[in-house]
């Protein structure tokens, strides 16, 4: 079922999608049901181009006529023994709508016609290739209908009749039969080819009722080549039984060549004619005028011959507009062609042999519809107007018929044209987020400034911690230290006795200053530090205010190892130790110093649970000098 929606959707042409559109309208608000059957339903399965529709409907067709005629459909002809109406609709697309009957034969070739649901009907049908159907209907759309199994032979292509009796009951079955076979190339089934003999043999054809044989005359005009079906017909011998005097030899084979030639141009164009009311006259061209009248007579659907003959004026009319003044421009004469009945521009393009419409039309189908390849689809996309845009399709024709016209043919005359449909930029996107990370970490460093100024007053006091700063360190620390320089030596003073309470070894390290070689730089606000006596620079040194807290909080901050790495620093490159110190992280477990005689041979430690309140046990040996 879904196979045949998609087949609906996509093989059929939008002339004749609309055309269903129209007919499912009428009919629904009539109450039918509606189905497509017969050769549309086979060429959508075998995957032919679908000439003409057929649907059928469940009640009585004719009083359709009144109501399909409003919704836009030519009337052209009706049968009423099968309830059958023959209809044009607009775009060449022709109609045949009848009711769904069953039949009986009491005799050969006199039907008996009965109203009966779509399965019966299918099977009153000549072949079962033709005796399938779809569902036209709301909540069936689409669904397939194959009781005689006809897609089997679709798929091996095949004739095969639906009924033993099927050449006997209806004789016009037999030139059906030659007819799509020379059209598809289908073989006739085996036991269907042994009917079809014999239904030669005994001359069935001879019980052809009238109507069929007209029927099947005018068959001929609307097939595509019609040459290959008027010989396969004669080869077979029912033209003799249809009109003998009608055959290959009074048709103008070249000119049907040059008119499918015609066909294909314009079909490349967008221009999807009927031919069959042009190749008639081809078909016919050196058949007598008495003969030619008694065909068309024959006709059951008379419109067709109206169209046959009005088709050279029409031709004409055209032809005289297509010269005017009024399509000198290559998009108007466009547009005259396009919006023209598609015979009209066929038969024009086919029987005038003008210079000036033949010069035209070279161009309307070689110069012409290279402009479309100039459209600026990259320009337009920069300009924001993309095909979503509504009316882009509109634009895109405007763009077509400009360049066709050759009045835009730079770039910036390209842009001048899109800025009116150019939209509006949109506007930047909002960022919702804040920056909260950066504030975060300037909390962090404001937190850690602190406890990292106290351990680095600790240290100092404790004076066990020797110091490495490069140069750049100095420079920033120079810098940073300034305001600290005024800070008064007073409220450090109570410091200086528990720091040199705590702090022996620190004295006993600065012993030996002669030596050059001290484990940790004194350091010293000032610039420039004298050599002085170990006792008056520890009062000196706890300049930064953190070295109070220091004392108060001992316990809570761990001395920071730091192994001797290079000779003492001068006196003026050591001040700069609160910015060095606050650079680094806070200060880790601390190590235990060295012995005072081996100042230089300072080695790391591992950190000691408690807070170096030891070491001065240690360096009890530093008195005796």
């Amino acid at each position: 079922m879904a196979d045949y929606i998609y087949l609906l959707e996509n093989r059929l042409s939008a002339n004749q999608k609309s055309a269903l559109e129209k007919i499912r309208a009428v009919v629904r608000e009539r109450g039918m049901t509606l189905f497509l059957v017969g050769g549309a339903v086979r060429d959508l399965t075998a995957g032919t181009s679908v000439r003409d529709l057929d649907v059928a409907v469940q009640g009585n067709a004719l009083k359709l006529k009144k109501d399909i005629q409003k919704a836009g459909a030519t009337f052209s002809g009706e049968y009423e023994p099968t309830q059958s109406l023959f209809f044009d609709f607009p775009g060449s697309v022709r109609m045949e709508i009848s009711s769904t009957l069953g039949v009986t034969y009491p005799k050969p070739a006199k039907p008996v016609y009965k109203p009966a649901n779509i399965l019966e009907d299918l099977r009153r049908r000549d072949f079962t290739a033709n005796a399938m159907a779809l569902s036209l209907n709301e909540g069936s759309w689409g669904l397939l209908m194959d009781p005689l199994n006809g897609v089997a032979d679709i798929e091996n292509r095949e004739l095969r009749l639906v009924s033993n009796y099927g050449f006997i009951e209806d004789p016009s079955r037999l030139v059906r039969a030659a007819r799509l076979s020379a059209r598809l190339g289908w073989q006739l089934e085996e036991r269907t080819r042994a009917r079809y003999e014999t239904a030669k043999e005994e001359d069935y054809i001879a019980n052809l009722p009238a109507w069929y044989r007209g029927y099947e005359l005018e068959e001929i005009a609307y097939e595509e080549d019609g040459l290959r079906v008027l010989r396969h017909l004669e080869i077979e011998g029912w033209m003799k039984a249809l009109m003998p005097a009608w055959g290959p030899k009074v048709v103008n084979a070249a000119a049907l060549d040059d008119l499918r030639d015609k066909v294909g141009v314009l079909q490349l164009q967008g221009i999807f004619p009927d031919a069959s009311a042009i190749s008639f006259p081809l078909l016919t061209a050196k058949l007598p005028p008495k003969d030619v009248a008694t065909l068309k007579h024959s006709f059951p659907r008379q419109a067709f011959v109206e169209a046959i003959d009005g088709m050279e004026a029409q031709g004409k009319a055209l032809a005289t507009e297509f010269t005017s003044k009024s399509a000198a421009a290559p998009s108007a004469a466009w547009k005259l062609l396009h919006s023209s009945k598609p015979e009209a521009v066929l038969q024009m393009v086919f029987a005038v042999k003008s210079g000036s419409v033949q010069n035209k039309f070279k161009a309307f189908t070689a110069e012409w519809p290279q402009a479309r390849l100039k459209i600026p689809y990259a320009l337009m996309l920069e300009m924001r107007i993309t095909p979503d845009l509504p009316g882009y399709d509109e634009l895109v024709e405007k763009l077509f018929f400009e360049l066709m016209d050759g009045k835009l043919s730079t770039v910036e005359e390209m842009k001048a044209y899109l800025e009116p449909y150019s939209p509006p930029a949109p506007p930047p996107p909002v960022n919702l987020r804040r920056p909260r990370a950066a504030k975060k970490e300037s909390k962090r460093a404001k937190k850690a400034a602190p406890v990292v100024e106290e351990a680095a007053g600790e240290l100092i006091a404790s004076g066990d911690v020797a110091i490495e700063i490069g140069d750049e360190d100095l420079i920033d620390a120079e810098a940073a230290l300034e305001p600290v320089k005024a800070a008064p030596a007073k409220k450090v003073a109570p410091a200086e006795t528990k720091a040199a309470e705590h702090a022996p070894a620190k004295k006993a390290a600065a012993a030996p200053a002669p030596s050059k070689k001290p484990v940790a730089a004194p350091a010293v606000p000032a610039k420039k530090a004298p050599p002085a006596p170990p006792a008056k620079a520890a009062a000196k040194k706890p300049a930064p205010v953190p070295a109070k807290k220091a004392a108060a909080k001992p316990e809570a901050k761990k001395p920071a190892p730091a192994p001797p790495k290079k000779a003492a620093v001068p006196a003026k490159k050591a001040a700069p130790i609160k910015h060095a110190v606050a650079a680094k992280k806070p200060a880790p477990p601390a190590k235990k110093a060295a012995p005072a005689k081996k100042p230089v041979a300072h080695k790391p430690a591992k950190p000691a649970p408690k807070p170096a309140k030891k070491a001065p046990a240690k360096k009890a040996p530093a008195k005796k000098r």
